[in-house]
C-alpha cells in the first residue's frame, strides 16, 4: 500500500521509485516470459520501435524491441498488470479506487545498442482532461546507469504541458533538456517507477553487456476522458482495479456509450478497420521511456 510519506514525495516530485515491489524470483519469471514473447513475435514480424529522434542522442545505430497489449499475449503478464501490489499504489497516486488501463508496452533494450529516448512528457501523445494519467515502469531485470535507466526531472510535472518537437516522436529540445542532465533512477529487478504523464523523463543508450527489460503500464481514472481521440489500442478501457463508474453516464459529443474502449465516458468511436492484430498503428509506436 502507498504510505503517506510516499504520497507526499510523489506530490512534490511527480515520481515515486518503489523498491522491491515484486520479488527477484517473480521478476526473473517475468523477464523469461517477456523474452520468449519477443522471440515469438520476431519470427513473424518486425518488433523494432526506435524513435526517429534517437539520432539526436546518439549517431550510433541502436535498437529497441517492443510489444503492445501484453495481456493478449501472456496470462502471466495479465496477472501482473492487475496485481494489487501494483494497482493499489496506482490508485493512491491517481486518487481514485478505480484504475483503468490506457495501454501497456513491453520494451527490451538490447545489450550494447539499446535505443535511447530523448527527454519528453507523455501528455502530448494522449492528453486527458484531468491529467490523471500515470505510468508505471516495472523492471524485469536490473537497470543501472550503463543500461540506460530511466531519468526524470523532479517536480517538472508542476509546470504543466510543455511545447514539444513532433519530428521523430514528441520530444523536448535536446539543447534545453539533455538526457544526461536528468536524475537517473537506477533500479533493481522487481522495482517499479511511477510517474505523472506530465513528468519530464527519458533514457540513454544501453551500453552494457545485458538487455534492459521493462513493462510500461499507462493508467488513468476512468472518469478522466481523453481530450482528443488518439493513441487508441485494443486493450484500452480494461479495468485493472475497481469498476468503471462512467458506464451509463451521459457521454461527451462524439463518444458512444458501451463502446469497445470501455463504456460510458470512455466509449469511443473507433473508425473503420483500424484495430488490426491488437495494434492501432500510427501513434502507438511513438511513446516510450
Amino acid at each position: 500500500m502507498l504510505t503517506q510519506d510516499q504520497l507526499n514525495f510523489y506530490r512534490e516530485n511527480g515520481y515515486l521509485h518503489v523498491k522491491g515491489l515484486f520479488t527477484a524470483q517473480e521478476a526473473a519469471a517475468f523477464r523469461q516470459e517477456a523474452h520468449e514473447l519477443i522471440a515469438r513475435l520476431q519470427a513473424v514480424k518486425s518488433v523494432e520501435a526506435t524513435w526517429g529522434a534517437a539520432k539526436e542522442v546518439t549517431m550510433e545505430k541502436t535498437s529497441l524491441l517492443h510489444c503492445h497489449d501484453v495481456q493478449f499475449q501472456s496470462a502471466l503478464l495479465t496477472r501482473l498488470i492487475t496485481d494489487p501490489r501494483l494497482t493499489d499504489i496506482a490508485a493512491g497516486i491517481i486518487g481514485s479506487p478505480n484504475v483503468q488501463l490506457h495501454h501497456n508496452k513491453l520494451f527490451i533494450k538490447p545489450p550494447e545498442k539499446g535505443s535511447p529516448f530523448p527527454m519528453h512528457q507523455d501528455q502530448p501523445f494522449f492528453p486527458h482532461d484531468k491529467d490523471s494519467m500515470i505510468a508505471a515502469i516495472i523492471h524485469f531485470d536490473d537497470a543501472p546507469l550503463e543500461k540506460g535507466c530511466v531519468r526524470v526531472v523532479p517536480g517538472s510535472y508542476k509546470n504543466g504541458p510543455l511545447p514539444h518537437l513532433k519530428e521523430g516522436g514528441w520530444h523536448l529540445p535536446l539543447s534545453e533538456y539533455p538526457v544526461e542532465s536528468a536524475l537517473p533512477c537506477e533500479a533493481k529487478a522487481g522495482d517499479v517507477l511511477f510517474f505523472s504523464y506530465l513528468t519530464i523523463h527519458g533514457s540513454a543508450v544501453n551500453t552494457s553487456s545485458e538487455a534492459r527489460t521493462t513493462l510500461l503500464v499507462q493508467m488513468r481514472d476512468p472518469l478522466d476522458p481523453p481530450s482528443v481521440l488518439t493513441h487508441l489500442s485494443r486493450g484500452q478501457g480494461m479495468m485493472l482495479r475497481g469498476v468503471d463508474p462512467s458506464v451509463g453516464m451521459a457521454t461527451p459529443a462524439g463518444n458512444e456509450p458501451g463502446g469497445q474502449m470501455g463504456g460510458g465516458q470512455m466509449g469511443q468511436k473507433m473508425g473503420g478497420g483500424t484495430m488490426g492484430g491488437g495494434q492501432m498503428g500510427g501513434g502507438q509506436m511513438g511513446k516510450g521511456m
